[in-house]
C-alpha cells in the first residue's frame, strides 16, 4: 500500500514540525510512544510536555522514556489536556511547533476512562493560543465505540468551524473501510 495509513501520516505531518531544538506536547501520553518519538525529534535542546490523566499511562510513558534514556526531555503531568496553558511555562508559549492526540481509551487500559469532547476542545483552543505560526496539532479519532462517536461529532463541528484565517484544517481518512477505521484531524496554526 502506497497511502500512508493513519498512524505513520501522523508521524509524517509531525516531522514537518517538530525539530531538534523544537518544544513539543502529547496531549494523550498513553503508552508513551508518542511522546518517545517526540522526544527524539526534540532532542537534546528541545523538550515536550505529556498530558495523561491516568497513572497508569504516566508510569508507561516514564518507564518508556526511561529505557532510551530520553526522560530528561520531557515533563509529564498527570492532568487533563484542557490545563496545558496553565502547566506549560509561559516562557514557552509561542514555541511549540507540533502537537499530538490519539483520543478514546488508554490502549490495554479501563475502556471506560475516554477521552471527552470538551476538554479536547479546549486543549486544542489553548494550543492555538500558545503555539508558534505554522505550528501543527495533529488528532487521530478513534470512533469506533458509543463515546467516540460523540467526540468524534465534536471536534468535526468545531473544527470545521475554524477560521481559515486562524489555521488550516486537515480531514485524512480511508473513506471504504468497515468498522469505523480511525481518521485523521490536522491543524496548522496560521496567526
Amino acid at each position: 500500500m502506497k497511502l500512508a495509513k493513519i498512524l505513520p501520516f501522523t508521524r509524517t505531518l509531525m516531522d514537518l514540525a517538530v525539530n531538534e531544538g523544537d518544544i513539543a506536547v502529547d496531549a494523550t501520553v498513553g503508552n508513551g510512544h508518542d511522546t518517545l518519538y517526540l522526544a527524539q525529534r526534540v532532542g537534546e535542546s528541545g523538550h515536550v510536555f505529556g498530558f495523561d490523566i491516568q497513572k497508569e499511562a504516566i508510569a508507561a510513558t516514564s518507564a518508556r522514556l526511561q529505557e532510551h534514556n530520553m526522560l530528561q526531555r520531557v515533563t509529564l503531568f498527570q492532568a487533563s489536556h484542557d490545563q496545558l496553558i496553565e502547566k506549560i511555562p509561559a516562557h514557552y508559549h509561542g514555541r511549540i511547533t507540533g502537537a499530538m492526540f490519539n483520543l478514546g481509551y488508554l490502549p490495554g487500559g479501563d475502556k471506560r476512562i475516554v477521552t471527552k469532547p470538551d476538554s479536547t476542545i479546549r486543549a486544542i483552543e489553548q494550543l492555538l493560543q500558545i503555539m508558534a505560526k505554522e505550528g501543527i496539532i495533529v488528532i487521530v479519532v478513534y470512533h469506533g465505540h458509543p463515546e467516540g462517536a460523540i467526540e468524534r461529532d465534536a471536534l468535526l463541528h468545531y473544527t470545521k468551524a475554524i477560521d481559515q484565517k486562524r489555521a488550516h484544517v486537515l480531514k485524512y481518512e480511508f473513506i471504504n473501510q468497515m468498522n469505523n477505521p480511525p481518521f485523521i484531524i490536522a491543524l496548522e496554526k496560521r496567526s
